[in-house]
């Protein structure tokens, strides 16, 4: 019998992609002061983000709005040149409300469908938005992991290749009471890999559908030096197998999607119809406002008895430029229910026309929209802070670039002030890069320095490596310049 991480290792590992936005952990603004501290990455306080000092200020003050409930109405609206961090504050508002509050992303160009109206999409994503917290009492199991393994099937499973599957998980569970051994079903591994679990931490099981939850880290633990765990939680009482008050995290969307499926009773003689007929069905379907007002009705219902609360989340709308008239009309109606989520918009447009109309307006966006918008601006990154961005993305990415000379950090006002130590040439070369180009293309460009530099024989990025990579790709002026130069070898 094999530790479950080592025989998941693989599985676990392919999963794990780096994103753009990977770094970002927060505002890093102290919650004492409301000061923007930007701090060395690998510290406890580090948060991803560099610079824009006013716009974290200001976000801060959205996410204390929030906390507190005064947002209802409003929308917040995130206006700036791109490669501004727009999107990365809207990430780290999310990062600083918690898991358990929703946070919808909607690009302003998924509205457009030809299956589904676009209205509807935004009633979906609003909903989506809208978090319900539904209490119910439950047979679990509850303790503290002791022990996680696999049991190996003995005959290999031709399905997956002639290779040992897993039979059976085995998970030992410790309380104040007592412990208790465990065989799950193999099924129940990949909800162990999705909530991450591993020796030490608090978890239950429930016993009718198996689904694991994740309560925290022991309390025995807390000694430890260990910047992933979410919360440290006490050792469980009472016995291992046991009823207690299960609290789910769902949204008014899975009310929504789980009462509009029609239920179907399958016999031998109808099986083949009824899987004919789901191949037929279109894949998005639009959900009545009848059964919305019903499942309204029946949150209100739980909310009165106590069995669950309403958590309104953030619904976020990038290029929000792309939307029309018929959304914005929608959007000034949406805002004014009573179930409303916080909208927070995103664009780098100026003075443009609003679609569906010959009316100019700032962003895209009609005056009586705008009006209701507590606007934040992002301004261009300086020359350092662009330097310090590539620097965090390279530490992220497991790139390792020569190190000549230190970086200056800024210091509260935003001033350039003592340097620290991280860049050097290849990084100053590659932030020329970015002034001259831009923030993504520079990023762009940085893993394919590192492979050829690897194929090179070298285990650092080295000017020369920018260099290649640069001469390799081009940027999105370069490439409306050299369009423009040869307009007559391409097809208008």
């Amino acid at each position: 019998m094999a530790p479950l991480q080592e025989l998941l290792k693989s599985s676990g590992e392919s999963a794990k992609r780096i994103s753009a936005h990977s770094h970002v952990k927060g505002l890093g603004v102290d919650c004492e002061t409301g000061v923007v501290r930007d701090v060395e990455q690998g510290s406890e306080q580090f948060c991803g983000l560099v610079g824009q000092t006013p716009a974290r200020e200001a976000a801060a003050l959205v996410v204390d709005l929030i906390k507190l409930k005064k947002m209802a109405g409003r929308a917040v609206l995130l206006a700036g040149p791109p490669c501004t961090g727009k999107t990365a504050i809207a990430l780290a508002i999310s990062r600083e409300l918690g898991r358990r509050v929703p946070f919808c992303v909607l690009n302003g160009a998924e509205v457009y469908s030809s299956e589904v109206k676009k209205t509807e999409i935004l009633t979906s994503h609003f909903r989506r938005a809208i978090g319900v917290r539904v209490k119910e009492i439950k047979e679990v199991y509850e303790g503290e992991v002791t022990e996680l393994a696999a049991e190996e099937s003995p005959v290999p499973d031709p399905a997956s290749g002639y290779s040992r599957s897993i039979s059976r998980v085995v998970i030992g569970l410790k309380t104040t009471k007592g412990t208790k051994t465990l065989r799950l079903d193999p099924s129940v591994h990949e909800a162990i890999l999705r909530e991450r679990v591993e020796v030490g931490d608090v978890i239950y099981i429930e016993a009718s559908s198996g689904t694991v939850k994740r309560v925290g880290r022991c309390e025995a633990y807390a000694s430890e030096f260990d910047i992933e765990a979410d919360e440290y939680v006490p050792l469980p009482k009472g016995d291992v197998h046991r009823r207690r008050e299960v609290v789910q995290d769902l949204t008014l969307h899975d009310f929504d999607v789980a009462n509009s499926r029609p239920t179907q009773t399958f016999s031998e003689d109808n099986d083949v119809i009824a899987v004919l007929n789901n191949l037929s069905r279109p894949k998005k379907t639009e959900i009545t406002d009848k059964l919305r007002n019903e499942i309204n009705q029946l949150v209100s219902q739980l909310v009165d008895q106590g069995k669950a609360e309403v958590i309104p989340g953030v619904l976020f709308i990038d290029e929000v430029h792309m939307l029309d008239i018929e959304c914005f009309t929608f959007l000034n109606r949406a805002l004014e229910s009573n179930l409303a989520p916080i909208v927070i918009f995103s664009t780098n447009r100026g003075i443009c026309t609003v679609r569906g109309t010959d009316m100019q307006s700032p962003h895209g966006i009609p005056y009586d929209l705008l009006d209701r918008c507590m606007i934040i601006r992002t301004e261009p990154y300086s020359k350092n802070q662009i330097q310090r961005i590539l620097s965090i993305r390279a530490k992220i990415e497991s790139i390792s670039v020569r190190t000549l000379e230190p970086l200056a950090c800024e210091n509260e006002n935003g001033e350039e002030g003592e340097s620290s130590a991280i860049p050097d040439d290849a990084l100053h070369i590659l932030a020329t890069v970015a002034e001259r180009t831009s923030l993504r293309y520079a990023c762009n460009i940085l893993t394919p320095s590192y492979i050829l530099a690897k194929v090179a024989g070298r285990d650092q990025v080295t000017a020369q490596d920018i260099h290649e990579a640069n001469a390799l790709f081009l940027d999105a002026k370069s490439s409306a310049k050299f369009v423009m130069d040869r307009s007559e070898n391409y097809l208008s």
